[in-house]
């Protein structure tokens, strides 16, 4: 099972970017589906962005056109660009790892658009 480390959080003013990373150990991270998710408090846990092994990418409504996912395999790492942030991006964002069997999640990093 892959072990997932998010990194990249933190706060930033409404309109402002972050890129989240999320680095992968223990599995052959080339042929994981890897998604990130957020959750917001009293929320339940959401899709924000998805990339296949073949590079294929969905995105959920709310974040279109402002995030983009990518992954660099040579690095085991996958990213998300969030651009154009608003308030209600808030959350904490989970890095997701799956494929036959089991999924891995990692520990999440916090985001907080606020002025």
């Amino acid at each position: 099972q892959v072990q997932l480390v998010e990194s990249g959080g933190g706060l930033v003013q409404p309109g402002g970017s972050l890129r989240l990373s999320c680095v992968a150990s223990g599995g052959i991270f080339s042929i994981y589906t890897m998604g990130w998710y957020r959750q917001a408090p009293g929320k339940q846990r959401e899709l924000v962005a998805a990339i296949t092994s073949s590079g294929s990418t969905n995105y959920a409504d709310s974040v279109k056109g402002r995030f983009t996912i990518s992954r660099d395999n040579s690095k085991k790492t996958v990213y998300l660009r969030m651009n154009s942030l608003k308030p209600e991006d808030t959350a904490v964002y989970y890095c997701n790892a799956r494929t036959v069997g089991p999924e891995s999640w990692g520990q999440g990093t916090q985001v907080t658009v606020s002025s």
